[in-house]
């Protein structure tokens, strides 16, 4: 007889189903898995036989083969262990076969039978209730998965529990989904003072998810900006929820099974490499543009990054996805993020202020700059030069306006978009309307053609430009309120557009 258990195999946030098979047959002792296992799952028949050694249950001395099927699909990872004790367990006529064949499980066993946590209880908990089976995880990762399905999730904290349940002797009572955590330190545009521009560039970014790009003196407050525009993002909608609690779940990321409803902002160094970026490194791990899908990636010395590392965003922003390749799969990541860029204006950081830069100017300037390339350059929706704040008026009482209020502006700009695209899957924002959608909902008047004309021929706007400008005049017309785009809006997308020293160029 060959007994059943089921467990999953994870390729990106997708939970791909596998069969563990256990049979026990005449011949020498002997404890093989087979069915392309890592390093990992291999070892999983020394934790499993330590385990069941502490629970004094001792193995036949008979061949026992555990195949992991589909047996071309690469295994890797600890969580295999408890799916191939549950086959064991079955075959040994311990719990009831028919209970293992419709339990779907994973843990890791520890030597002594208790069950730690693993990464990716939440896509396993998805396929569960997509096949209708029971979820059988550790303890650690019940709160996690019973977001999805509460009724049908246990969590055992050792072996022994799992033999009681289906033995019935002590019944493992549902899981219960964790908290939703609320970021309580989410800070203020009210202790920024001056920078209105960046400000308002802040505003619309969030609006309508623009990538932004920063560009200022040292000290100037760039970061602190940055840092201050989670406070003015709206909720995460449960779907998006569900989204991004999935890559983070798949990183092992969700702390004590809750799910946030605070967007993601992630800021890695500059030091970082392209997998760390990107995603990749063993495992095909989810990299920082997947861990902040539906929310903020920040990148501070943004020409300080590899050049390598900057390239490979390009169509991440154009696409919402990446697919990490490799030579046994290929990993597709979600990725749809808002891309906010801070750069000096040059290595010494004073080109604008002339009685500090240094005698390379501007050339320090352009060579600093030309670090990022044109194409990378021309997926920034708005361009903001932040200039240096006077000591003076740092001692002015505050008079900005706090996060809440334009947090308000921008929920409802959020909401007429929401409404606008609510019969498109893919489109959730302005940001990305494209083609028809786009000139449906973003042509903007008589007098806002003629502008936008002239500036495409003065400054020579790209295919790229000349639609992204659309967008950030939509948005700018939705945080008015408006039904229509006007010339005013299309002034201010523009103004957004060209960097002062990208002018002098031009001109």
């Amino acid at each position: 007889m060959v007994a059943r258990a089921h467990t999953v195999a994870f390729e990106g946030v997708e939970a791909r189903p596998v069969e563990a098979q256990c049979a026990l047959s005449a011949g020498l002792p002997a404890f093989h898995i087979v069915g392309l296992p890592d390093k990992a799952v291999s070892e999983a028949r020394e934790r499993v036989r330590a385990a069941l050694a502490a629970l004094s249950i001792a193995l036949p001395s008979k061949r026992i083969t555990v195949n992991l099927s589909p047996a071309g699909m690469p295994k890797e990872g600890s969580h295999f262990d408890l799916p191939i004790a549950l086959s064991l367990l079955a075959a040994l006529e311990i719990i009831p076969a028919s209970d293992a064949a419709e339990t779907l499980a994973l843990g890791e066993l520890s030597l002594d039978g208790a069950l730690l946590p693993v990464a990716g209880a939440l896509p396993a908990a998805m396929a569960a209730a997509a096949d209708g089976r029971t979820l059988l995880c550790p303890a650690a990762c019940g709160a996690e998965a019973a977001w999805v399905d509460a009724a049908r999730v246990l969590a055992p904290g050792s072996l022994i529990d799992v033999i009681r349940h289906f033995s019935g002797q002590a019944p493992l009572a549902p899981a219960r989904p964790g908290e939703v955590h609320k970021d309580a330190h989410l800070r203020d545009l009210f202790d920024v003072k001056g920078q209105e521009r960046a400000k308002r560039a802040l505003e619309i970014a969030a609006a309508g998810r623009h990538h932004m790009l920063m560009v200022g003196a040292p000290g100037s407050g760039k970061s602190m900006l940055a840092a201050r525009l989670p406070g003015i993002l709206p909720p995460l909608t449960p779907i998006e929820a569900l989204e991004t609690s999935m890559v983070q779940s798949v990183a092992g990321l969700l702390d004590e099974g809750g799910i946030s409803r605070s967007r993601p902002f992630r800021e890695p160094h500059h030091t970082a490499s392209v997998a760390a970026i990107v995603g990749g490194g063993r495992g095909a791990k989810p990299g920082e543009i997947s861990l902040a899908h539906n929310g903020v990636l920040f990148l501070d010395e943004f020409p300080e990054f590899p050049r390598q590392v900057l390239e490979t965003l390009r169509q991440p922003i154009e696409t919402g996805e990446v697919m990490v390749a490799r030579a046994n799969a290929h990993i597709r990541y979600p990725c749809r993020f808002l891309l906010v860029a801070a750069a000096n204006p040059c290595k010494c950081g004073y080109l604008t202020e002339p009685g500090r830069a240094c005698g390379r100017a501007p050339a320090c300037g352009e060579d600093y700059m030309g670090r990022i390339s044109g194409p990378l350059m021309d997926r920034f929706d708005l361009r903001v030069e932040v200039p240096p704040v006077a000591w003076a008026d740092l001692d002015l009482p505050q008079a900005g306006e706090a996060s809440a209020s334009v947090a308000a502006r921008v929920a409802a700009a959020r909401r007429m978009q929401s409404d606008r695209f609510g019969g498109h899957d893919r489109v959730r924002v302005n940001a990305d309307a494209e083609g028809a959608l786009l000139e449906d909902i973003a042509t903007p008047d008589a007098e806002g053609r003629a502008l936008i004309a002239r500036v495409a021929e003065r400054f020579g706007l790209s295919a790229r430009g000349y639609h992204r400008v659309l967008r950030v005049a939509r948005t700018i017309a939705d945080l008015d309120g408006a039904p229509d785009v006007r010339q005013p809006h299309v002034a201010e997308a523009v103004s957004y557009r060209l960097l002062t020293s990208e002018k002098r160029v031009t001109t």
